[in-house]
């Protein structure tokens, strides 16, 4: 039978990007630290990617401390690049990692805070959830869905492009994973394309004269977000020109506003924005409802595609585990992020849970120097 088994350190939960790299820090400043991941490998929900995903970010600003990409690594590296960089990472760093180890419940008690797991119970007297923003897909309970004769496929489960040769497809979102899915369907020889956008994005090219356009996001970063808005604005009007003309609605707001309030990542061409233009890809409302041979948009009009592919974003699953404590908004997000934490739950902190200019494993690197010098300190 398991037991409780007290640890008088740092229990870090999730072994992906945010939860190596705050584990590392932790050990760099000499503090006791644990890492618990219930998957059996590194990096799970990259290897559970459909196999053409590449990073939005530049290969420079997408490594962990002390390693790096191999010689010849594309600028934007795929996921099995990205896969073996965070097991280097935890070869190198000898990270003190237990896998399999679900935990379920986060609760304080006393001085400690106590972990619920598959594997017993542990205390500790400081945890660092790293679960991430994007643990579990999430798709809209759409009216009349059931009832749909083709299929319903989350952009998480996208597989490979060319499953998709032919088929007529509805792409819903025009986020940054609707953008990633469209930059993938437009070097296919498929049937018809629809995107259905509800809001329109902030979106800017991967490359300008070949050069990567992420190498300016730890500039943008730095910015007023006022500032930092109008630039991102005035990218994407240059790269692009007016995207309404082609029926994408308007974003609600600048992209780093987007980003510091509504946890909405900035999309990245790679091939959709010339498809739109060219008509190939064709932007329509967004969804009323579903029927038996096809879908319902919100002016009426009736498209009949084999695929829907729901862009719809995804939620961080944390309700069970932290939900009891109030740290979670209306979305399930936490209230507080890396170095910031409430005074009245001294001890938790959460990485990881919003998305960045910099890219996550740039984020990830600041967040976690900065969470090991707090608890540090504390």
């Amino acid at each position: 039978m398991h037991g409780t088994r007290i640890f008088d350190g740092v229990i870090v939960i999730g072994a992906g990007a945010a939860g190596l790299a705050v584990t590392h820090a932790l050990l760099r400043a000499g503090v006791p630290v644990r890492l618990l991941e219930q998957e059996r490998h590194i990096g799970e929900p990259w290897r559970r990617r459909h196999k053409n995903l590449e990073l939005n970010t530049h290969r420079t600003l997408s490594a962990l401390p002390g390693v790096s990409y191999p010689v010849g690594t594309p600028a934007f590296p795929g996921k099995s690049l990205v896969i073996d960089m965070l097991d280097r990472f935890r070869q190198q760093h000898k990270l003190p990692i237990e896998f399999g180890v679900r935990i379920d419940r986060i609760a304080r008690t006393g001085g400690h805070w106590t972990l619920s797991s598959n594997m017993g119970t542990r205390t500790a007297s400081h945890v660092v959830v790293a679960t991430g923003r994007d643990r579990t897909p999430h798709i809209p309970d759409w009216k009349g869905m059931a009832a749909f004769g083709g299929r319903v496929v989350h952009a998480a489960d996208f597989g490979d492009g060319a499953d998709y040769a032919g088929k007529k497809i509805l792409v819903v979102g025009a986020g940054n994973s609707g953008f990633d899915v469209l930059n993938h369907l437009s070097r296919v020889d498929t049937a018809d394309i629809w995107l259905s956008a509800r809001h329109g994005p902030t979106l800017l090219p991967k490359r300008i004269f070949n050069i990567s356009v992420h190498l300016m996001s730890p500039y943008i970063a730095r910015l007023p977000v006022r500032l930092a808005d109008a630039l991102l604005r005035a990218g994407q009007r240059i790269a692009f020109g007016d995207l309404t003309r082609y029926g994408l609605p308007p974003a609600p707001a600048g992209g780093a506003s987007r980003l510091a309030d509504d946890y909405v990542a900035i999309a990245s061409d790679d091939g959709a924005v010339d498809a739109i233009k060219s008509g190939r890809i064709k932007v329509v409302p967004e969804i009323g409802q579903f029927s038996g041979d096809g879908v319902i948009l919100a002016n009426g009009e009736r498209v009949r595609p084999d695929i829907v592919i729901a862009a719809t974003g995804y939620r961080t699953g944390l309700e069970q585990m932290v939900g009891a404590l109030g740290v979670l908004d209306a979305k399930g997000y936490p209230l507080f992020n890396g170095a910031d934490h409430s005074s009245g739950l001294p001890g938790l902190w959460f990485t990881g849970m919003r998305p960045s200019i910099r890219g996550c494993f740039a984020n990830a690197r600041l967040q976690a120097r900065a969470i090991a010098a707090a608890i540090k300190v504390g």
